[in-house]
């Protein structure tokens, strides 16, 4: 599998209908539902926020919106383009300014695919390192530092909870798994949990 390496956007114009794709990383469904009411706020003229997301290992989790094209139109066509891409926590939204003539069902379908292909093509993507799950117990006062360095060694932060100490959740690549743990365990002398997924 692949993963984004950085931003694209492709701008397509059919019967005056304005198509502008784009496409970036994400790390979790909920983190594209932010990032596409953004999009609407920014682009408030504009007719319709399409997106579709795909994340996991084996982008086996997924999210996808019409926005009020008629459906299995716009969104679907966008999320089947990805499922054969080989890319993964990735985030495709097309934005539509309407231009006046309605393009079908079978143009909506040809458009909002042909965005998708358009702006996957000028993405650049590089392979996923393997990654695996953690979870880190610390003391309230360690959690910034651990926070922080787990950000730096690239790891992903997916829930917090704050109980009598702090517990992380989150993918870290296996390559950085012992450098990060050892720094943790010096930063906590010793009293950090953690807990791998192949140990629970």
């Amino acid at each position: 599998m692949y993963i984004p390496d950085g931003c694209a956007e492709y701008e397509l114009v059919i019967k005056k209908s304005r198509f502008i794709a784009r496409a970036g990383g994400v790390s979790s469904p909920e983190e594209a539902k932010t990032e596409v009411k953004r999009l609407k706020i920014l682009h408030p003229e504009a007719t319709h926020v399409v997106h579709a997301c795909l994340c996991g290992a084996g982008g086996d989790i997924f999210s996808f919106s019409d926005d009020r094209e008629p459906p299995g139109t716009a969104g679907r066509p966008v999320l089947e383009i990805l499922k054969g891409s080989g890319i993964t926590d990735i985030l495709v939204t097309v934005i539509r300014w309407f231009g006046g003539t309605k393009l079908g069902t079978g143009g909506l379908v040809k458009a909002y695919g042909d965005a998708a292909k358009g702006v996957l093509e000028r993405l650049p993507v590089r392979e996923m390192e393997t990654r695996t799950g953690f979870s880190l117990q610390v003391p309230y006062r360690f959690y910034e530092p651990a926070a922080r360095w787990t950000e730096v060694c690239g790891g992903i932060i997916t829930a917090t909870d704050f109980f009598e100490d702090v517990l992380l959740r989150g993918f870290l690549g296996v390559e950085t798994k012992e450098r990060w743990e050892q720094h943790i365990r010096d930063l906590t002398g010793g009293g950090a949990v953690i807990l791998w997924a192949e140990d629970s």
